[in-house]
């Protein structure tokens, strides 16, 4: 019984998507419906992701919910205790900051209204919604929450990231999953902050003007873009620890998709397994040739 808060596309999608290969049922929950778009304006729902999850073989179900709004948060967190009486994964992965960020800008360049709405997005709407569903999830022992971030600890720690206030938002992520950890663990539940590499997802497919089906062709422009991975890939990073009789050794920990996938056997759907975070250290960082020989 799972909960994945942030899910009409990119990495929540995608997440939702394999945990219904899993046969679980998922509520999805965002702002874009069918009905009515959120401000980014873009085709994606969370009526067609609950419809995703169910053809995988679970059960999806399409709640909207603004995660910026305890009362909606809180509705949302009712209905799956009055319909189901159990909480076993939370993925907290509400984001919305990209169309908010600015490269390279500094705290005193950087849009205030904008810095500070990508914090509130990627932040507060995490605590707001742990703060709702965390107590459902402890009801039964074994519980997982996942925290959704870009980055592992140790690279943000050593690296600058776009700008002062996403920088700020992604390592916050990652500070609330060791956190929540240390409140979970002692009651049974098990807390981690888990990032994707490199993600094709809808928006950056579009970016880069390919689909996933010819996404290769934008090597031509961005040749690091070869380490890159499909949101199914950090999905089934999330299954596996779903189904892991012993995450309680993750708890508190910053993961990654690659690495996880070293641990679990799992593969993205090409067959590949990309290490993004390792390759950066190594090959983009220091500015070398695109290369992602031994890295998926």
């Amino acid at each position: 019984m799972a909960l994945v808060a942030g899910a009409t596309r990119g990495a929540g999608r995608g997440i939702a998507v394999q945990l219904g290969a899993q046969g679980a049922t998922v509520y999805v929950s965002g702002r874009s419906t069918r009905g009515r778009r959120s401000e980014y304006d873009r085709p994606e729902t969370i009526e067609e992701t609950a419809e995703l999850v169910t053809a995988a073989g679970g059960r999806g179900v399409p709640v909207v919910a603004d995660h910026l709004v305890a009362a909606e948060v809180e509705a949302l967190v009712e209905r799956i205790d009055g319909e189901q009486g159990r909480l076993d994964v939370l993925v907290n992965d509400i984001w919305g900051g990209e169309l908010l960020f600015e490269w390279e800008s500094t705290v005193w360049e950087h849009d205030l209204d904008k810095g500070l709405r990508l914090l509130r997005l990627a932040v507060e709407t995490h605590a707001v919604t742990s703060h709702f569903a965390v107590p459902l999830l402890l009801r039964e022992p074994g519980g997982l929450v996942v925290e959704m971030t870009d980055g592992t600890a140790e690279y943000n720690a050593a690296n600058y990231r776009v700008s002062f206030f996403y920088d700020i938002a992604k390592s916050s992520v990652l500070r609330m999953a060791f956190a929540l950890g240390h409140e979970l663990g002692p009651r049974g539940a098990t807390a981690a902050a888990l990032t994707p590499g490199w993600l094709r997802s809808e928006m950056m497919l579009d970016h880069f003007g390919v689909t996933e089906a010819n996404w290769r062709d934008a090597l031509t422009k961005v040749p690091h873009f070869g380490i890159s991975e499909t949101p199914s890939y950090v999905g089934r990073a999330v299954a596996a620890l779903a189904a892991d009789p012993e995450v309680a050794r993750w708890n508190g920990a910053s993961l990654s998709s690659g690495q996880l996938a070293q641990v679990y056997g799992f593969t993205d759907l090409d067959g590949s397994r990309p290490d993004c975070w390792r390759y950066m250290v190594e090959v983009q960082d220091p500015d070398l040739p695109a290369d992602t020989t031994g890295y998926r």
